[in-house]
């Protein structure tokens, strides 16, 4: 009987190709858009999961609510890794990273053997705790977990130990970086490479913070917080009582004695108007749930992957009623079938098995071809989003998946078809009276309005995001970011910094060059601080801000603005002790309108004299607002910034090129634009573009098909009444419009729900940015101006059809 039935739907496939086609190529695409978003989501759903006892190994994180406007962070002092270890017995283990840039050697670095003379720039440096190989128990190549117990020792991955020592054991080998040959890294260990999917991924150097001549790793101080903090936790602890007692004893203990101690006004205010916690983020939960967390930009978002899976839904459900809807389209074709069947003894239930069998042998040709379009696409998915996944071919869990999901698509999507179908009475079908099908057009409407909602709220969503990132590059920041070229790893120039700047000004083409680590883009150098008047420290609250330092050309090369007062001048030695401000800071410093120029700050390093006040400019991502800064002469010489005026920007590359080599030659020469480092801060902005667009169409697609689906049924189940009204002398034209009216109405309908939807979900989406684009009027026009034309596109072929059909064919039977 099953091989009947099989033999029954090959039979139907080839009899009506066209249908067939539609039905298995919209069911396949949505197959596929499936199958991508779901191994993206498995991907992101895997991170940080392959530690050994990952369940009990937490990032220490920091919350604090100031009226409402609330803060998070993972950065803490120095000491905070040795208070949790001594205050708290459930910590088992706890240990440090420092991943950002504040010191040097974290980041990147000009890397060589001890025996080469040639550098290589490599990124992925960060300072580690001897504890944290331990805590996080990595797997090692070479060496075990107490490979940063000594002072000046590194551990590196194995693809990096490949690199430079080929077809051998490294440790005790020694690594020069940026020259500093007084300080050379013993290689203590060699890791496996950290998987793709863990938050560390980028990182193939660890640097120890053993040893008390490296300050960075030993500072005493609870005043600045420039470390991540793992802890592994005892079995059994309890989370929601340990992280009170953390909150109670690191506040009272640590931070409240040490700001009483350094003068700090009101302090008292940290435990009541202002709340501070401390909490525990599971280590699994770092990549998806830090997207709203300070210097957490690269990592990913779980409200993306919601997202992305209820796209995937919608596209799949819109699949299930495009088939529902092309078999009943069909419905008088197999009318006759139907009714021969029953008249010769064939019961309903035979006829529901013999539908459902069709439908499964459509959903596993849809599985087998979506998979296969998946992997095709792959390439160009990764590409949308970010990621190198590979489809999973040799899995075991892979078939059965699959068949399971052909199993339940084709019973899914073909029981409804099953059951009208077999419930025509022999006696109307035989007269020919079937073909007017069932009266309540209820459903297919849902149906219809529900594809097309979907599309229209993907259709808004797209244009919004494409509007926020042309807002976002093309805004006024405060400086000129264009023909701006960074060139890196200056601070193997040494002592030659200044001779090297003066030869890059006479190259024509050369506008302004200026020396300092800290630019207005991601990944340089960042140094929070605060700031007082001088004198004020036991008076007034802190100002918070950014603590630069930049030599004389940085404001002129960078295009910056003076609001008020002078630039740093080299004819003014006062000016080492001078400072400015930005807009911000300044404000926070000098309310209510009092002049800056000519006072005295002071923060940790020092005593300053304000000389000027720059506009205020984006130096972050334009997530958050502008924040506090101040500018001072000093050395951060790893960057040098040139300012081009040339429309032949490769020549003065080349020239750049020359002049580094004359200094240089045994270091590579890298460089970068400013622009292209600042676009690179919005390229998640820009991506989720690109994964709407792509989705968007695709839903449109396939709601199109459904559409075409839905008129065909339409022109079917009223071929006798536009026959009639033919013959009494329709026009096309108005037998068109009476096909296509009501699929309009459905589409408007669809444009007035989806409208405010995506409203809603757009609004939420702009809350990230400080500053955001307006959501205007024409956006939702337009996107009911374009799904009303691509349905009337759609319905016009089977609407024209229809028209132009000759009316006795119809009549014939009456």
């Amino acid at each position: 009987m099953l091989r009947n039935y099989f033999k029954i739907a090959i039979r139907q496939l080839r009899k009506q190709k066209m249908y067939a086609a539609v039905k298995i190529g919209g069911f396949a695409l949505s197959i596929a858009a499936c199958v991508l978003i779901g191994l993206y989501v498995k991907n992101e759903l895997s991170y940080d999961r392959s530690y050994p006892n990952a369940d009990r190994i937490y990032r220490v994180i920091g919350m604090s609510d100031d009226n409402g406007y609330v803060q998070r962070g993972a950065s803490f002092p120095p000491p905070m890794a040795r208070a949790l270890k001594a205050d708290f017995a459930e910590v088992e283990v706890a240990g440090r990273l420092m991943p950002n840039r504040l010191f040097d050697g974290a980041g990147s670095n000009q890397l060589r053997r001890a025996d080469d003379v040639a550098n290589t720039y490599e990124e992925g440096f960060t300072y580690a705790d001897p504890e944290l190989m331990d805590l996080l128990q990595l797997p090692m190549a070479y060496g075990n977990s107490h490979a940063l117990d000594e002072p000046n020792t590194i551990v590196i991955s194995k693809r990096k130990a490949d690199k430079y020592f080929p077809h051998e054991n490294p440790i005790g080998k020694l690594l020069i970086l940026n020259d500093n040959i007084n300080k050379p890294y013993r290689i203590g260990g060699v890791m496996e490479n950290i998987p793709a999917n863990s938050h560390l991924e980028r990182f193939d150097f660890l640097l120890t913070l053993k040893g008390k001549e490296l300050w960075p790793g030993e500072q005493p101080s609870w005043m600045s917080s420039n470390y991540h903090n793992y802890v592994r936790l005892r079995a059994g602890t309890d989370i929601a009582r340990l992280q009170q007692k953390m909150t109670e004893v690191i506040l009272n203990k640590y931070y409240i004695p040490t700001m009483r101690a350094a003068g700090f006004k009101d302090v008292e205010r940290l435990g009541k108007t202002l709340k501070l916690d401390v909490l525990l983020q599971p280590v699994g939960d770092i990549h998806l749930r830090s997207y709203n967390m300070d210097g957490d930009s690269e990592s990913g978002d779980i409200r993306f992957v919601w997202l992305f899976s209820a796209i995937a839904c919608f596209i799949l459900i819109i699949a299930c009623i495009n088939f529902i809807n092309l078999s009943t389209a069909r419905s008088a074709n197999r009318a006759k079938e139907v009714g021969l069947k029953k008249t010769i003894g064939a019961d309903r239930s035979s006829l529901i098995q013999q539908f459902i069998a069709e439908s499964l042998v459509f959903s596993f040709l849809s599985i087998l071809l979506g998979c296969l379009l998946a992997w095709v696409l792959l390439p160009y998915f990764n590409m949308l989003a970010g990621r190198s996944l590979v489809f999973p071919w040799r899995e075991w869990w892979l078939l059965p998946v699959l068949a399971a999901a052909a199993v339940f698509l084709g019973t899914l999507a073909g029981l409804y078809p099953a059951v009208y179908l077999s419930s025509f009475q022999p006696v109307k079908v035989l007269k020919g009276s079937v073909s007017r099908g069932v009266k309540n057009s209820n459903l297919r409407s849902i149906l219809v309005v529900f594809q097309f909602t979907t599309s229209v709220i993907l259709i808004i969503g797209t244009v919004v995001i494409y509007r926020q990132m042309q807002f976002l590059l093309h805004r006024k920041l405060g400086f000129d970011k264009e023909q701006v070229v960074m060139i890196q790893g200056a601070n193997s120039l040494g002592k030659q910094a200044t001779a090297f700047k003066d030869e890059l000004l006479k190259l024509p083409g050369v506008q302004h060059v200026a020396v300092s680590d800290f630019l207005p883009v991601s990944g340089t150098k960042r140094n929070g601080n605060q700031f007082w008047k001088a004198g004020r420290m036991r008076d007034d609250n802190p100002a918070d801000g950014q603590f630069w330092t930049v030599d004389h050309d940085y404001i002129t090369t960078m295009g910056m603005h003076m609001a008020a007062g002078r630039n740093f001048s080299k004819d003014m030695s006062t000016d080492s002790a001078a400072a400015i401000l930005n807009q911000t800071l300044a404000g926070k410093l000098f309310p209510n309108g009092e002049d800056p120029l000519g006072k005295r700050i002071t923060n940790s390093n020092g005593i300053y004299t304000v000389i000027g006040v720059v506009s205020d400019f984006n130096f972050e991502s334009m997530r958050t607002r502008i924040d506090g800064l101040c500018m001072t002469l000093g050395n951060s010489p790893s960057i040098i910034s040139v300012k081009a005026h040339t429309a032949d920007m490769q020549q003065l590359l080349t020239a750049l090129t020359g002049v580094w080599k004359n200094f240089t030659p045994n270091q590579p020469f890298r460089y970068s634009f400013l622009d292209e480092r600042f676009a690179e801060m919005y390229a998640d902005v820009e991506r989720t573009g690109r994964i709407f667009t792509t989705f968007a169409i695709l839903a449109i697609v396939v709601a199109c098909l459904g559409l075409f689906a839905l008129s065909a049924f339409m022109a079917e189940q009223r071929s006798k009444e536009i026959s009639i009204r033919k013959v009494l002398g329709a026009s096309v034209t108005q037998v068109t419009t009476l096909i296509s009216r009501d699929f309009l109405k459905l589409v408007l309908i669809a444009v007035l729900l989806g409208s405010p939807i995506a409203w809603w979900g757009m609004r939420l989406w702009l809350q990230d940015f400080a500053y955001q684009t307006t959501i205007s009027w024409w956006i939702f026009v337009v996107a009911g101006m374009s799904a009303i034309s691509i349905a009337l596109l759609t319905i016009s072929f089977q609407s024209i059809k229809a028209a132009i059909a000759d009316p006795v064919r119809s009549l014939k039977s009456e």
